[in-house]
């Protein structure tokens, strides 16, 4: 009983790490990367749709994406989602693809974005330990109703604490790594 919920907890905590590490595939490094643009909502015709369904995204060059949208009357709704997002991106409209060209990144862009990443991390260790607390409850829980002892409630808690220590310590390990690759000139 003990190990299901261990395995449950790893389990959601794996899911914290993999969005985690989603979000902060978003943080551009100052490479062209269609990957940048995959969190962009567009108001399509009144619903906000992901820009990877309503058009292709290619890096044709290391500091230039292209946006080629399948519906052309899109480009102006394209143009203002790129605006309003916090990219920091200028988008060039042709009338028949969308040119973003990525410039090189300044000094205050970089603690910008390192901010940026620190918050990313605060809010993926927060929901780790929101985990955690839930998973101590669950453990209560089973102790009030005599389905473990006190002892076997005890040794648990060092259990799921070693692993929230342990997911903690993965979480600024990627946060360090993306930190590194934002400041590296």
């Amino acid at each position: 009983m003990i190990d299901d919920l261990l395995v449950a907890t790893r389990k959601h905590m794996d899911k914290t790490i993999e969005a985690l590490n989603y979000d902060l595939h978003s943080f551009r490094a100052g490479r062209a990367n269609p990957v940048l643009l995959d969190r962009l909502r567009v108001d399509y015709y009144g619903t906000p749709t992901p820009l990877t369904q309503m058009s292709t995204v290619t890096a044709p060059e290391p500091r230039l994406l292209t946006i080629k949208p399948w519906d052309p009357k899109s480009l102006n709704d394209i143009e203002r989602a790129i605006l309003k997002s916090d990219l920091g991106l200028m988008p060039s409209n042709d009338g028949k693809i969308i040119r973003l060209v990525i410039p090189q990144l300044t000094q205050d862009r970089r603690q910008e974005l390192v901010k940026g990443i620190s918050k990313r991390m605060e809010e993926a260790r927060v929901a780790i330990r929101n985990i955690r607390r839930d998973v101590l409850e669950e453990l209560k829980e089973y102790e009030k109703e005599k389905l473990i002892s006190e002892d076997d409630m005890f040794v648990a808690k060092d259990k799921v604490q070693e692993i929230t220590d342990q997911y903690i310590k993965d979480i600024e390990e990627i946060g360090k790594a993306k930190e590194a690759e934002i400041m590296e000139i």
